[in-house]
């Protein structure tokens, strides 16, 4: 088991990382954090601890330098710039394309809020490494035009009582072109903050990622 904290470089910034690699390892799951959140996710860390259980390692980021963050967090002025995110996605893919523990893997990207939006373009940039994309309460819709890109299968993810978020999804989900599936959890709001919610939508995400893979070993 790889354990460690790591810089990527990405548009000429250094971003924090905490990098997990079980062994072995079947694929690896890249983060991509919310409006107003880091690494340091509660959920998000609860979402990679099940996914590891499945061979997968991953890398949680910061997509904000701790100035960028400190800046944002008066003017909300980077949590919505969806191409600077999708950018430093971009770059982190790059990066772990030169990782010797994992640069042959698959790549998934899990998105949530406005960082689905920011995965949902990587997808679309870098469409030969990235298996699927996976967001939880997310904002594909801010993906714009590269929504008719992206190629690799999305899972989207939604909290029943989430109610503008699921239109939202349900509106992305009809402009993809690749294959997505849409999954409702049940009494759930934004942020899955009820008992067992966030639970599921880490299942949720185990399954469709063991899916993916094994559909793309056969």
């Amino acid at each position: 088991m790889i354990s460690q904290t790591v810089l990527v470089p990405a548009d000429g910034v250094e971003l924090a990382g905490d990098f997990d690699v079980p062994a072995p390892a079947h694929g690896v799951v890249l983060f991509a954090h919310g409006s107003g959140s880091s690494r340091h996710s509660p959920r998000n860390r609860q979402v990679a601890a099940e996914l590891r259980t499945a061979a997968l390692g991953t890398l949680l980021m910061d997509l904000l330098t701790e100035a960028e963050d400190r800046q944002d967090a008066l003017t909300a002025e980077h949590r919505f710039d969806i191409p600077l995110l999708g950018r430093r996605l971009v770059a982190a893919i790059d990066w772990l394309d030169a990782e010797p523990e994992v640069q042959s893997l698959p790549v998934v990207l899990f998105g949530a809020s406005t960082g689905a939006a920011a995965a949902l373009m990587a997808a679309a940039d870098r469409p030969d490494r990235v298996l699927t994309v996976v967001s939880r309460g997310g904002r594909p819709d801010l993906a714009g035009d590269a929504l008719d890109l992206v190629r690799a299968p999305v899972l989207l993810i939604v909290g029943g009582h989430d109610t503008q978020v699921v239109r939202l999804n349900e509106d992305a989900a009809r402009r993809l072109r690749a294959p997505c599936t849409l999954r409702v959890v049940p009494g759930a709001t934004h942020l899955f903050e009820e008992p067992g919610a966030l639970e599921q939508v880490a299942g949720l995400a185990r399954e469709w990622c063991v899916e993916r893979l094994g559909a793309q070993r056969r």
